[in-house]
């Protein structure tokens, strides 16, 4: 008999059960008639044998091709698991492996390192004066003691810095004999001594301060200054904060998509996780914003009503890290006839001035130019987007449920308390669940992954699955919380989720983050437009094994979700 034949039939065979096993979407195997269990596809850098642990056989594994497998005996096995690190490989949860797996390789990035104490920063403890110090006294204590700052002995503590002597007396034409306590900035910003750097740093650019005190056992033990951090971090955003607050006009715009991108590249490898990076993104895209709208009212004048300037998706939720398409929006108080044209100019030179800064306009319109109005006007649209659940409002609520007031004055927490209607609304909950399984990880047959086009779609398939996993169990928990991380973390506490599966797509998400970011960095290096997808040849064979998790990790929340909230799927 021809072996060629056979071998050809068994190939068309196998391929034919392949392609039937696709259209189930890539889910698992039930147990079978004979109580087999689920069959899996191992790949090259996979184990499998971990019947020694349990004394039972747990598998049958067939040979399908050519394989070099290296086996360790079960005495040498048991003997390694009295090895801490090599017994927590096989014992530990997703969550955790997940977590020892950066996306970036470790270790500090040119010899600095941002996760260390900012308290070794201190070089000298923090200069005190006495509670009912003038002006005068404490410019010269500034003078002699070579500071720029100075702690008020107040009740409660308050600081005086060199800024606030500028722009609060001498620019307000006070006397030298006016009391310190007059001027000094309260309430006081600390951060215990044993802080790491990069959390100083977001202290810093989330208030907009240059000094920074340093507390233990609830004394003010130490002080930095942002030069103190500058010194530590050249390339960190201390530095890209003082850029933006000393941008004499909007032609030095032109590069600050060039300094973040080095600035993350920098964050990213030296070994700070993806979300710290995105905070503090996230906080100078806000200190630019600022910039910006101060420029819009010193051309238009100055506003005729408080306003917020909206951040939406990515931004919104504190996530984004290179510059990505604006989502942005403008709410204003009721009441002024004339603040619709006023913000309506102020909107078109913000939005202008972002695209100058390398933030490219939102394709679907989602931005201030469009999406403006009073707050009754936003407060109506929310609500309907709830009682209404139609599918754009469906789209729309996912992206501007997701919002944060990055600059401006007014308060806009009655759009957070309309937010929280969603609570208990079944017909909308379902629809929103229905757009959070509408993306499938891409998990074929035998639990293969299933590049397209030789890559993978981190985004489509990861990350808005896990997001919109995270915004509908925030809402049925009444959540109030925005970003990711912090839905799926408040879903747990109220008992929505149980805490395993919270953490285990954290950390999902947080892998899959950093390795987009890893494929985009690496795509500008090139001179590429960064995208989504990840290359299927770039990832080592560990990689793929946890990205492989990642995914079934995903795709098992979104299975249960389908059965929570009764979607059907078309």
């Amino acid at each position: 008999m021809d072996t060629s034949l056979i071998r050809a039939y068994f190939a068309g065979l196998q391929e034919r059960i392949v392609g039937e096993l696709e259209k189930f979407d890539g889910k698992p195997f039930r147990r079978d008639a004979w109580g087999r269990g689920t069959s899996i596809l191992i790949e090259e850098g996979d184990f499998f044998g971990y019947s020694v642990m349990t004394g039972q056989v747990s598998a049958d594994v067939v040979v399908e091709e050519d394989l070099l497998a290296c086996r360790i005996p079960g005495a040498v096995f048991r003997g390694l698991l009295a090895e801490a690190p090599f017994a927590r490989f096989f014992t530990q949860g997703l969550a955790e492996r997940l977590r020892h797996q950066p996306a970036f390789g470790s270790g500090p990035s040119l010899g600095e390192d941002v996760l260390v104490a900012v308290g070794s920063l201190a070089e000298r403890p923090a200069v005190t004066v006495p509670a009912g110090a003038t002006v005068l006294e404490i410019s010269r204590v500034m003078r002699d003691e070579h500071v720029s700052s100075v702690l008020l002995l107040s009740e409660p503590p308050s600081i005086v810095t060199d800024r606030d002597l500028r722009n609060r007396v001498l620019a307000a034409g006070l006397g030298p004999d006016t009391p310190a306590r007059d001027v000094a900035s309260r309430p006081l910003r600390t951060v215990p001594h044993g802080t790491p750097v990069y959390g100083a740093w977001q202290v810093m650019l989330e208030h907009g301060i240059h000094h920074l005190p340093l507390e233990r056992d609830g004394r003010i033990v130490g002080l930095v200054t942002a030069t103190d951090l500058l010194r530590h971090h050249s390339h960190g955003p201390i530095l890209a904060l003082r850029r933006i607050e000393r941008m004499p006009g909007r032609e030095a715009l032109r590069g600050y998509g060039t300094d973040l991108t080095r600035m993350v590249s920098t964050l990213a490898k030296s070994g700070l996780p993806v979300s710290h990076v995105a905070r503090l993104v996230s906080h100078l895209n806000d200190a630019l914003l600022r910039r910006i709208l101060t420029w819009a009212e010193g051309d238009l004048g100055p506003p005729p009503c408080r306003y917020a300037f909206l951040a939406l998706g990515s931004e919104g939720r504190h996530e984004q890290t290179l510059l990505t398409d604006q989502d942005n929006a403008l709410v204003y108080a009721d009441g002024v006839p004339e603040a619709a044209a006023y913000f309506e100019a102020l909107a078109g030179k913000a939005i202008a001035d972002l695209v100058a800064a390398g933030f490219p306009p939102c394709p679907g319109g989602y931005m201030a130019t469009r999406w403006s109005g009073p707050l009754s006007a936003w407060k109506e649209r929310f609500a309907g987007w709830i009682d209404e659940p139609r599918a754009d409002a469906v789209l729309a609520a996912g992206i501007f449920f997701d919002h944060r007031a990055a600059a401006g004055t007014l308060d806009v927490s009655p759009l957070a308390e309309v937010v929280s209607r969603a609570r208990g609304n079944a017909p909308f909950l379902s629809h929103l669940a229905r757009a959070a399984v509408g993306f499938r990880p891409p998990i074929g047959a035998f639990r293969r992954l299933k590049p397209e086009d030789g890559g993978i779609d981190l985004k489509r398939g990861g990350l808005a699955p896990v997001q919109g996993l995270a915004r509908v169990w925030a809402l049925d928990a009444g959540v109030a919380a925005t970003g990711t991380l912090e839905r799926l973390d408040g879903a747990a506490s109220a008992g929505l989720i149980d805490r395993a599966r919270a953490e285990d797509l954290s950390e999902a998400y947080l892998y899959l983050a950093g390795l987009r970011l890893r494929a985009q960095l690496a795509a500008l290096g090139e001179g590429t437009p960064p995208g989504n997808r990840i290359g299927a040849d770039s990832l080592s064979p560990s990689e793929r094994r946890h990205l492989k998790q990642a995914f079934l990790a995903i795709r098992d929340a979104q299975e249960a979700t389908v059965t929570r909230y009764h979607v059907t799927l078309s």
